[in-house]
């Protein structure tokens, strides 16, 4: 094998650890803030889902540029990962799709994206929300998640319910299907 064989074989390896194990974790870890409602921290691993699966196409793309060098292309698990691993990007698509969907029905109405409220949860400028129901003498600002009505927060809740499952269970088919795709690479039949 020669110097450059084994430098592309490194760099494969080396873009597998360090792509592919992020956003393994990243998927793993969102079910779990879904249910915690912790918007902050679902923002962040959604960003960390989208840069690293970004990031694994490298993964693919060192790995073909590999299977040419050592003419591989005819070898039938080699087709079998690749096919896995087109179809573990297009699943991890549909985890962004449903993590930002997770994001936005257990986000606060009114609260900027980017969490620029003061500890209030209210946005820099804006005036308290004020409850219809109260009487003047109880005016003041409502809790965070007051400001939907309660059908709306129901229906936000069962949204960010049935994402946390779906977001479960791809996440769970993926982590599949890179552990097939590492011993079909290990074993080579």
């Amino acid at each position: 094998m020669s110097f450059t064989d084994r430098l592309v074989l490194w760099l494969h390896i080396g873009f597998a650890i360090f792509t592919i194990g992020p956003v393994a974790l990243a998927i793993s870890s969102t079910p779990r803030y879904i249910r915690l409602r912790d918007v902050a921290v679902l923002r962040y691993l959604s960003r960390i889902t989208v840069i690293f699966t970004l990031g694994s196409l490298l993964v693919l793309i060192v790995g073909l540029v590999l299977a040419e060098q050592k003419h591989d292309f005819s070898r039938p698990w080699l087709t079998v990962a690749m096919t896995l691993f087109v179809v573990a990007i297009v699943l991890l698509a549909l985890v962004i799709r449903d993590q930002r969907r997770a994001i936005k029905a257990i986000s606060p109405a009114g609260v900027p994206a980017q969490g620029s409220a003061d500890d209030s949860g209210v946005p820099p400028g804006a005036a308290p929300a004020v409850s219809e129901t109260t009487d003047a003498a109880t005016t003041g600002p409502e809790p965070a998640g007051a400001s939907q009505p309660a059908g709306e927060a129901v229906l936000a809740a069962h949204v960010a319910s049935v994402e946390r499952g779906r977001i479960a269970a791809m996440g769970g088919v993926v982590n599949l299907i890179w552990l097939v795709i590492l011993v079909l690479m290990v074993w080579q039949p």
